[in-house]
């Protein structure tokens, strides 16, 4: 497996560092999945995540692809701060980046949509995304007095994102929150819908939100 990754540019390495650390405002205990076989590097984060593979609520990916230099061989679950440090130690002009040495187990690292049969079936404009999201964090907010055990507030949580913000597409509203938290959006962009089985994906230029379809209203 391959212990460093090397990038085309300073961009590229610009860009990581905004996605990892807005992904870690959303999650300070966050991981990241980086996987690459080739010359791609793809770099999953979960911002909201059920608790085990069958538990219940919404597990929602956020994908941001980058080019690599050199091809590389890597699939692995790290810390998302472990990657952060890295980036910043990052000498000026330098364009390798370590891998961590240690992984991490993450429940949602186990999920793994489709890579083919994706289909386009609609779009949605950027300020209803915006819009579904601030609605999430403010019944969130609401439903969570400072009180409430770790354990319930999760269980609360998971059920308010894992409603069908958008009943015809099945659409949760954590899908919403991780494009606008993960800054996947630009004001009046219009996002592209993609279904694939029971998958939905959120596709705009600067990143893919992937989640199961929700029943749930």
């Amino acid at each position: 497996m391959t212990d460093q990754l090397l990038f085309q540019d300073q961009a590229d390495i610009s860009d990581l560092t905004a996605y990892l650390t807005r992904a870690k405002k959303l999650d300070s205990e966050g991981a990241v999945k980086l996987r690459s076989f080739g010359e791609v590097l793809a770099v999953y984060v979960s911002p909201i995540f059920s608790g085990s593979l069958i538990g219940d609520g919404p597990t929602v990916l956020g994908l941001r692809t980058l080019k690599l230099a050199t091809p590389a061989e890597l699939d692995g679950t790290f810390e998302i701060s472990a990657v952060l440090e890295r980036l910043a130690n990052l000498s000026s002009g330098a364009l390798g980046l370590s891998v961590p040495p240690s992984q991490v187990r993450v429940a949602w690292s186990g999920v793994i949509p489709p890579r083919q049969g994706w289909e386009e079936i609609g779009s949605l404009e950027q300020q209803q995304l915006t819009g579904w999201a601030k609605e999430g964090i403010a019944e969130v907010t609401e439903a969570l007095p400072e009180s409430v055990g770790s354990s319930i507030a999760a269980k609360v949580r998971l059920q308010i994102w894992g409603r069908a913000v958008d009943v015809e597409l099945g659409l949760p509203g954590a899908a919403a929150f991780a494009m606008a938290g993960l800054g996947f959006m630009l004001p009046d962009e219009r996002i592209r819908v993609f279904g694939a089985n029971n998958w939905l994906r959120l596709s705009s230029s600067h990143g893919h939100v992937l989640s199961k379809r929700s029943a749930a209203l």
